[in-house]
C-alpha cells in the first residue's frame, strides 16, 4: 500500500508531463485514444466523486468566518474568467465551434488543482479551498446561464440541459462521494490517499480523448487556440490578483484569488462540450487542461518567492 502510495504521490507530482506526453501520442496515434471520447463524463464523475471523498463541513466555515474574502473569490471566478473569454473570442474573431469552446471553459467553476498550487504558492489554502467548493457547487445553476449569456449569438443554448448534466457529473458524484465518506470514514481515508493516482489518470484520459477525435482540427487551428488559452489563463491570473488588490487583501489572499480565477476545470468543459455542442468546441479545454498544469507550478514558483514585503 505504502509503495502504491508513493506512486500515487509521485504521478501527481508529475501531472504537467504526462497531460503532455499522452496529448502528443493522441495527437500522432488518434486511432488508440479516440475511443475513450464515449467515457469522458463517467471519467469527470470519478474526479469528481474524489472530490467528495475529501471535502468537508470545515471546509465552508470560511463562508461564516469570512465571507467578503470567499465572495471576492466566487464572483471573481465568474465575472473575470467569462468575461475575458467573451472579450479574446471577439479579438480573435475565432469561427464559432471554438468561440463556443472558449466561452465554455470560461464559465466553468474552479479547477481543483487550484488548491494544490494555492499550497506550492503559500497563499491562502483555506479560502482557495472554500472558493473551489462553493463555485463548484454553484456551478449548475450560474454555468448555464452564463453560457447563455456569452454563447447564444453562436449556437441555440438549453441552459435547463446543461444544468442536468453540471448535476449528474459534478453534484451528484461530489454528494455521493460526501456520504461516503460520511458513513465509510476510515475505508474513505484510505481511499483518498490513492485518488490523486485516480484524477490524474482521469484528466490524462479525457485530454487525449478530445485531442484524438479532433486531431485534424487541431492541426488546422490549435496554434490559434493555443494562444488565445495561453492569454485567458495568464490574463485570469493577473486580473485575479489586481482584484483581490482593489478589495484590500493581503498577499497570501491575493495569491489564493489569482490562482483561483485563473485555473478552470476544464474537464468540465469538456465533458459540456462533447455532450451538448461539438467535438471542435472541447479542444479548447482539452489545450487548457495541458497548458493550466504548466503555467500553474509556474506561477506558484514565482508566487513562493514573494512575500508582504515585496511591492
Amino acid at each position: 500500500m505504502k509503495v502504491l502510495e508513493r506512486f500515487s504521490q509521485f504521478i501527481s507530482n508529475t501531472f504537467a508531463i504526462w497531460v503532455l506526453l499522452f496529448a502528443a501520442l493522441a495527437f500522432f496515434i488518434p486511432s488508440g485514444f479516440s475511443w475513450i471520447g464515449a467515457y469522458i463524463t463517467t471519467l469527470l464523475g470519478i474526479v469528481m466523486f474524489g472530490m467528495g471523498l475529501t471535502i468537508t463541513v470545515a471546509d465552508f466555515k470560511e463562508v461564516l468566518t469570512r465571507p467578503k474574502d470567499v465572495a471576492v473569490g466566487v464572483v471573481g471566478q465568474f465575472l473575470i474568467m467569462p468575461t475575458l473569454a467573451f472579450l479574446l473570442v471577439k479579438l480573435f474573431n475565432l469561427q464559432p465551434e471554438i468561440a463556443i469552446g472558449v466561452i465554455l471553459v470560461g464559465c466553468c467553476p474552479g479547477g481543483t488543482s487550484s488548491n494544490v498550487m494555492t499550497f506550492l504558492s503559500k497563499g491562502d489554502v483555506a479560502l482557495s479551498v472554500t472558493v473551489t467548493s462553493i463555485t463548484t457547487l454553484l456551478a449548475p445553476i450560474i454555468t448555464p446561464g452564463l453560457i447563455y449569456l456569452f454563447a447564444s449569438e453562436y449556437i441555440d443554448v438549453a441552459p435547463s440541459a446543461l444544468f442536468m448534466s453540471i448535476v449528474k457529473v459534478i453534484i451528484i458524484p461530489i454528494a455521493l462521494g460526501f456520504i461516503v465518506q460520511k458513513f465509510f470514514n476510515k475505508q474513505a481515508k484510505a481511499s483518498v490517499k490513492m485518488m490523486p493516482l485516480v484524477s490524474v489518470v482521469a484528466i490524462v484520459a479525457i485530454v487525449a480523448a478530445v485531442v484524438a477525435g479532433n486531431q485534424q482540427k487541431i492541426a488546422e487551428t490549435g496554434l490559434i487556440i493555443f494562444a488565445v488559452v495561453v492569454l485567458h489563463n495568464c490574463l485570469g491570473y493577473l486580473i485575479g490578483y489586481l482584484f483581490g488588490k482593489f478589495f484590500g487583501m493581503n498577499l497570501a489572499k491575493k495569491k489564493a484569488i489569482a490562482i483561483e480565477v485563473g485555473m478552470q476545470n476544464s474537464g468540465l468543459g469538456a465533458s459540456l462540450a462533447v455532450a451538448h455542442f461539438s467535438p471542435l468546441a472541447a479542444v479548447p479545454s482539452a489545450i487548457f487542461s495541458v497548458w493550466h498544469n504548466i503555467s500553474g507550478p509556474i506561477l506558484a514558483t514565482i508566487f513562493s518567492r514573494m512575500n508582504d514585503k515585496d511591492k
